[in-house]
């Protein structure tokens, strides 16, 4: 006999295991981790088995055929674009049996994130000016956005081929360096955008978290903002915090709704000082890697999903916003205090009040040990390459 369903949580990484983190706690028992290698996921004590697999169609059809022989219902989590890609290729041939958090009928086009701004434009949220640079002869066009400028792929790229994630281009000496990087990935066939960059650091940066269900509820939502990034202003999540404006919260709602997003989506805003607005940078369509924030603030926006696959009342949570609560990324942030010149303030800051480190539980500790393996490795690297000798 079938048993009635499983979690299964595409990538061991920290969005992956923060998933697993929050539904186990919540009782979910059987959670099955799928990567094409093993992250410090793969080493939990909460999971029911890893399945090392590439992010492929063949390879992801082949291994939720064998997990709907084993269970009546599978409830996805992808953690990348690249999983996106592949559920939605899927979904005619697996969505009888499987839970997937995705509208079929725009999921390509919402991945863009030029369609994204102009939604933007029709829903009345603000975003940074943006021209697109679709063909070779386009490339011109990036000078007509005030500099300093981040020319980025329409859709993640990097992930999948050799193609930057982001160039930041400062005058027009940066611009006659870069054109030749930028000229490539258009020869590749990537379309690129150009946006001005809103001024401030990474700690300007805020989120809007929300499940929204195939009936067009947003069943529960958080808010908070990035604290600072790694390697630097335009890098990636190294603490965050529970705090945000309501501005956050309307504008995030407006979008899920507005562009009619099934699933857990992330939209990411900057706050600009100049305007006193918060422009849209990007909309993420699954979990990235801080959302743990919403889950030690009190909304489980993981277990909604659960919960709705099953067909259960999603009971609505507040978030907790008296109090601020820190998550961190301790290998992040203890390469950016090595790296970065004054940057302690910020490290001691961030370690302050009420903390959560990524990956770390007390009653799963492998995974934090594995990563901190990771970590003195990364920052050993970090360091010669410091002092000139990498």
């Amino acid at each position: 006999m079938k048993k009635e369903r499983c979690a299964l949580v595409m990538g061991g990484y920290v969005n992956g295991y923060s998933i697993i983190q929050e539904l186990y706690d919540r009782g979910v028992r059987d959670i099955v981790l799928l990567d094409h290698d093993r992250k410090p996921g793969a080493y939990s004590n909460k999971i029911t088995r890893f399945i090392c697999a590439r992010a492929t169609e063949e390879s992801v059809h082949a291994e939720l055929t064998e997990l709907g022989k084993e269970y009546g219902q599978v409830v996805v989590y992808p953690t990348d674009d690249v999983h996106l890609e592949v559920l939605d290729a899927l979904a005619g041939k697996v969505g009888s049996f499987c839970f997937l958090p995705i509208n079929p009928a725009n999921l390509g086009l919402c991945l863009n994130k030029y369609h994204q701004y102009r939604c933007c434009e029709a829903l009345g949220v603000p975003y940074p000016k943006t021209v697109p640079i679709e063909r070779v002869e386009d490339a011109g066009r990036i000078l007509s956005v005030p500099f300093p400028v981040i020319v980025k792929p329409d859709k993640r790229e990097d992930l999948k081929s050799d193609v930057f994630r982001n160039i930041v281009i400062s005058d027009r000496g940066d611009y006659d360096t870069q054109l030749p990087r930028i000229i490539a990935a258009l020869e590749q066939g990537v379309p690129l955008l150009a946006s001005e960059v809103v001024p401030g650091d990474g700690s300007n940066i805020y989120a809007y978290v929300g499940y929204r269900s195939r009936d067009g509820r947003i069943l529960n939502e958080w808010t908070g903002k990035k604290l600072s990034q790694y390697p630097d202003n335009f890098g990636i999540f190294a603490s965050a915090s529970n705090q945000a404006p309501p501005e956050v919260l309307e504008q995030g709602r407006r979008l899920l709704d507005g562009m009619d997003i099934v699933g857990i989506a992330e939209p990411e805003f900057k706050y600009d000082a100049r305007d006193g607005r918060y422009k849209l940078m990007e909309i993420n369509l699954r979990s990235m890697m801080w959302h743990r924030v919403g889950n030690i603030s009190g909304v489980n926006v993981q277990y909604a999903q659960y919960l709705d696959a099953a067909g259960l009342d999603v009971p609505v949570q507040v978030q907790e916003k008296e109090r601020e609560i820190h998550l961190v990324y301790l290998k992040h942030e203890i390469i950016n205090l090595l790296t970065r010149p004054g940057y302690h303030r910020t490290f001691f800051r961030n370690l302050s009040g009420p903390v959560s480190l990524a990956f770390f539980d007390r009653h799963d500790l492998r995974p934090f040990l594995v990563d901190g393996a990771d970590t003195v490795y990364e920052v050993g690297v970090a360091c010669l390459k410091k002092l000139g000798l990498l």
